[in-house]
């Protein structure tokens, strides 16, 4: 069992900027992904980034350029910095991860993320 723990999330103004914090606990797979997904109402859950065990990453085309994702494996812990962030950024961040093995997801409980024009 892994439990997800997020944070970091918040208010900014457009153009600003945010850091979010996901910390793994429990037990942890040799080859997995770590990610993040958004929600906002009316609207399918939509992946923002991820990175795999390897260190290979992938972005929405949203958030390429602005959003950076990373990981400390040390601290079982992935981020994701957010930049120049945009009032369409505003939604539900929810860290995920994944065992490639299973197909199992394990999910943060979701931190608001509200960019104000």
């Amino acid at each position: 069992q892994v439990q997800l723990v997020e944070s970091g999330g918040g208010l900014v103004q457009a153009g600003g900027s945010l850091r979010l914090s996901c910390a793994a606990s429990g037990r942890m797979f040799s080859i997995a992904t770590m990610g993040w997904y958004r929600q906002t109402p009316g609207k399918q859950q939509e992946l923002v980034a991820v990175i795999t065990s390897a260190g290979r990453t992938n972005y929405a085309d949203s958030v390429k350029g602005r959003f950076t994702i990373s990981r400390d494996n040390v601290k079982n812990t992935w981020y994701l910095q957010m930049n120049s962030l945009k009032p369409e950024d505003t939604a539900i961040y929810y860290c995920n991860y994944n065992n490639i093995q299973t197909g199992y997801n394990y999910w943060g409980q979701g931190t608001q993320v509200t960019v104000s024009s």
